[in-house]
């Protein structure tokens, strides 16, 4: 993949604005590569309405125990659940569910 002179020309332009140049054959590739990547919102539609509501509590700071007392459910019931949120969403350990979670907009970080 040459640059011409003119596409360097330009390329050096846009740098120097401030703005950024990609080879159009380059711009292609990048679109294509990132097609291609799974979507962290289909990821997250495949969780039940359940473990939506566990990982939100999770992610507000609340441990497994907690959990099942507000929900009303069994200590190893929640557990269950975060093992398959952490499944279906390929994380692997606390920190990244409440990160994950951050991203998603299901909890807000308060200063």
């Amino acid at each position: 993949m040459r640059a011409l002179g003119s596409d360097l020309v330009s390329a050096i332009h846009a740098v120097h604005r401030g703005d950024s140049f990609l080879y159009p054959s380059a711009a292609t590739a990048l679109i294509q590569s990132f097609r291609q990547l799974p979507r962290e919102s289909d990821v997250y539609d495949k969780l039940t309405a359940r473990e939506r509501e566990v990982l939100k509590l999770i992610a507000e700071g609340n441990t497994s125990r907690e959990v099942a007392e507000m929900l009303f459910i069994s200590l190893k019931t929640a557990m269950g659940h975060r093992t398959k949120i952490m499944e279906k969403l390929d994380l692997h350990n606390r920190a990244e569910l409440i990160k994950y979670a951050v991203r998603k907009g299901l909890v807000s970080i308060e200063p």
